[in-house]
């Protein structure tokens, strides 16, 4: 056993805690943790925008993984702290020091923790800040994760304001240091259309490129990009308004798509998981359009109200909300969902208001509106019916001529805790069904790749063997007429081998699941299965899985008599490999499918399963590492 006394209680002291434990601070160390370090010094730029100074942003990727953020705010206080440091030797090295604990320095601001500079300087080699501020230039530096390598000094005078930072991301800590021009592009671009009037320049010095984003009407030409390869019903509508001291801007247009997509914001910082102003605003819609139709004898008493859903159907929304810090509260150090209670009620009571005059002063466009929720309300009543029918007998002959031969069904009919596992080719489909818990767990395999949803027409996608059977097996319809509560299994589990083919097959039914079965993905109902990649056989016959090389290569460092193999695909598995790995839910892993970013969602789909094919290879080019062969020799 080992030892546990007092001298196993350790003080992380300063910086030494985020280097230990970086995902408490920044997600994860991949390239979404990455990425994260740059957001962070954004968004203090973008605070100072927020807030009335400076009007101008540049980002520079530098050839060696090093990147440079500037700005034309106020400038980072260089006098003496308190605490008898510099105060840019505060900011960039202490956890939770910074002006955005108060409304002296900021009324409003993306910031809470104040961790953010100060984890961007822990997880870097090396970071040099240059302020612009009181006439002068100055300088501080450091190096190896926040240690100071040069203090703070004065290099110059100026008349200019603002403070550039440039840092370069430590190799001990990310596998990969590289910064992705066009994931930077489309963050910057978000911004720019939330900040009316604000530049912002990207500079990409390796491959010679740029970009700049200005919108001079921001949250509208932000839905109008985001309806970009949709049909629109109407102008964008756009209203401002405040409440309990919050400033919250929404703007909003239909299309003839049956999928909502509804992207929120608070302070610049975008609230991927929702919240307190996200549930306001579904509330304060519902209410304007139901009330609407009730005055205007467009509802009976007898035809109910519309649902959320009914109302939401091709809807597109940006929610932009400015909240003062006093009443700030987001979920978790990433931000990504608001806590704040009275945001809720702020957002309900403008969104209402607002588009119950727009409605009221714009007839024509509030008929097409509600002639379309009242057919989404009209199918969605239709389907539940006939899914209540399938479901009590009546029309099981055709569900059964769709599923005979195929789906191997769970013993249980319970919805809550059923299984479906979608599995690529029948050798697969046989390993998995023996694999399986039959009580709860239903297989069925596809058999070859189905087709491309993305490009093909409504008829074509229906006429579609394997399609049409996946919707009778999880009967829940497709499209607007999807309900997930409606559906047979509380997961929905894709397993397909992992190689070429497989993560095709994968892909395709991710575009498929996206854009006609979303509400899985919504209800966190959609999985992917994640069988490992190679089996070390030791000399006492031990089977031993693992999901990377760089396992394997430490699990055999100081080892002598073993065997490694590579599941090439799902069929080399036998039934114990496949349930002691993948099928079993005490003992495998699954990734669950979600979306953070509906509007990013979208571009990616229609980047990479869209008809065009050079937007398509510049993303996979820049993004995708492709190797030859394994590094691991076996």
């Amino acid at each position: 056993m080992a030892k546990y006394d007092e001298s196993s209680i350790k003080i992380l002291e300063g910086l030494e805690a985020v280097r230990k434990r970086p995902g408490m601070y920044i997600g994860s160390t991949d390239k979404r943790g990455l990425h994260h370090l740059v957001w962070e010094i954004v968004d203090n730029a973008i605070d100072e925008v927020i807030n009335g100074y400076g009007n101008y942003i540049k980002i520079i990727l530098h050839k060696n993984d090093t990147i440079t953020i500037c700005d034309t705010g106020r400038g980072v206080p260089i006098g003496m702290h308190e605490s008898g440091k510099s105060t840019p030797e505060v900011i960039y090295t202490v956890l939770h020091a910074g002006g955005k604990f108060s409304e002296a320095g900021y009324k409003v601001s993306g910031g809470l923790h104040g961790v953010g500079a100060s984890v961007v300087n822990a997880l870097s080699k090396s970071m040099d800040v240059t302020i612009y501020r009181d006439g002068l230039i100055s300088n501080i530096r450091f190096k190896d994760g926040g240690k100071v390598d040069s203090p703070l000094k004065t290099i110059g005078e100026t008349k200019k304001t603002g403070t550039m930072v440039t840092f370069t991301p430590d190799l001990d800590i990310f596998k990969n240091c590289h910064f992705s021009y066009t994931t930077i592009c489309e963050r910057m671009q978000e911004s720019a259309f939330l900040l009316s009037g604000l530049t912002i320049e990207v500079i990409d010095e390796e491959d010679k490129r740029s970009a700049k984003y200005y919108y001079e009407d921001g949250l509208i030409s932000f839905v109008e990009y985001m309806n970009e390869s949709k049909k629109p019903l109407h102008k964008v509508i756009n209203f401002k308004g405040t409440k309990s001291d919050i400033e919250i801007e929404v703007a909003l247009q239909y299309t003839d798509a049956y999928n909502e997509s509804i992207m929120s914001f608070v302070n610049n910082v975008k609230t991927s998981d929702g919240g307190t102003h996200e549930v306001g605003f579904k509330t304060g819609i519902t209410k304007a359009f139901n009330d609407y139709a009730k005055t205007n004898s467009l509802l009976k008493g007898k035809d109910g109200n519309f649902d959320g859903s009914d109302v939401r159907e091709g809807l597109t929304a940006v929610i932009n909300l400015k909240v003062p810090e006093a009443k700030l509260q987001f979920e978790g150090q990433t931000k990504g969902k608001l806590g704040t209670p009275e945001a809720r009620s702020a957002v309900e009571s403008v969104v209402y208001d607002n588009l119950k005059f727009f409605l009221e002063e714009n007839k024509e466009i509030a008929l097409t509106i509600i002639d379309k929720a009242t057919k989404s309300k009209i199918a969605r009543e239709a389907a539940r019916k006939a899914r209540e029918e399938a479901r009590n007998g009546k029309g099981k002959n055709k569900l059964e001529k769709n599923l005979s031969g195929k789906l191997t069904p769970a013993q249980s009919k319970n919805p809550k805790i059923n299984e479906l596992f979608l599995v690529e080719g029948d050798s697969a489909g046989g390993s998995a069904k023996q694999a399986r818990d039959k009580k709860f767990q239903a297989v069925l395999p596809l058999r070859g790749k189905i087709i491309n949803t993305e490009k093909a027409s409504i008829e074509d996608i229906l006429k579609n063997e394997e399609i049409n059977t996946m919707i009778h097996t999880i009967g829940a319809g497709y499209g607007n007429n999807f309900d997930a509560s409606e559906s047979n299994y509380d997961k929905v589990i894709i397993m397909c081998d992992a190689d070429v083919d497989g993560f095709h097959i994968q892909t395709l039914l991710l575009t498929f699941f996206f854009r006609f079965m979303r509400g899985l993905i919504e209800q966190g109902k959609l999985y992917i299965a994640n069988p490992p990649l190679f089996n070390v056989i030791t000399k006492d016959k031990k089977y031993n899985y693992f999901w990377s090389e760089d396992d394997v290569k430490d699990f055999i460092k100081d080892k002598t008599g073993y065997r490694i193999s590579r599941f090439k695909g799902l069929g080399e598995m036998n039934a114990d490999q496949l349930e002691n790995t993948t099928m079993n839910p005490e003992k495998r892993s699954l990734i669950k499918v979600s979306i953070t970013d509906a509007a990013l969602a979208e571009k990616r789909v229609k980047v990479l399963m869209g008809e065009q094919v050079e937007p398509r290879k510049e993303w996979i080019n820049e993004n995708v590492v492709f190797t030859m062969e394994d590094d691991l020799i076996i």
